[in-house]
């Protein structure tokens, strides 16, 4: 098992460190029924009553690395200027102005602010890690998603981010999920083009009514 450590140079409480994105389920998919109408039945032509709940990638990327939380609370109110921002301790938040990256899909203000990430992260040699947003969550902001060398590059990695409204108002509470943080292994890759074949995988799928990716294809992936 592969090592990724977290170190900070700040005090911060346990319950806002980095936790196992597995321990941070969020609530609509914890409430989800597995099957419509709680009845694992055949749904007609090879399909059944599974709910998203059973699709095995959703899962995957649900509990894939670690989540980063705020380690504060921070309240957004507006001004002539744009949205203002007040946190109750720590240095949270830093900007960078827009022009930065003006052509960005996700540019909608005049300065892009920035959470301050008081975790530096060290991964053994090879591995990187992407910062993503947090993986079907809903959220009041998006952070823009990054790839880090976190096994050479040892320091902090702050999260330039907008709020997905512009005009919004109101408490972002210590504990928020700020971003992901899955450990990728570097390889070269080369891209080729086959013939498309998937008669082996359809013979195998049509043997199961339930479950079939998850029993036959599926691998668990764990992180602590």
């Amino acid at each position: 098992m592969k090592i990724i450590s977290f170190s900070t140079e700040l005090d911060i409480l346990p319950e806002y460190k980095p936790i196992p994105a597995s321990k941070l389920i969020p609530d609509w998919y914890k409430s989800a029924e597995s099957y419509l109408l709680g009845k694992k039945i055949p749904g007609g032509q090879a399909n059944t009553t599974a709910t998203i709940k059973k699709c095995m990638p959703v899962f995957d990327a649900i509990i894939a690395g670690y989540i980063i939380v705020s380690p504060a609370d921070v309240f957004v109110s507006k001004t002539e200027e744009g949205s203002y921002f007040e946190w109750s301790a720590y240095n949270l938040i830093e900007f960078h102005p827009n022009e930065q990256a003006k052509n960005h899909p996700l540019s909608n203000a005049s300065t892009y602010p920035k959470w301050q990430n008081p975790w530096a992260i060290k991964t053994a040699k090879g591995y990187s890690c992407l910062f993503v947003q947090p993986l079907h969550r809903e959220s009041l902001f998006t952070i823009l998603p990054g790839i880090v060398d976190t096994d050479t590059y040892n320091a902090t990695v702050n999260f330039p981010f907008v709020l997905n409204d512009a005009n919004f108002e109101g408490l972002i509470p210590a504990g928020t999920p700020l971003a992901q943080v899955i450990p990728i292994k570097r390889e070269q890759w080369q891209m080729q083009f086959d013939n498309f074949n998937q008669e082996e995988t359809r013979l195998k799928m049509h043997t199961k009514i339930f479950d079939r990716y998850k029993s036959m294809f599926w691998s668990k992936k764990e992180y602590k």
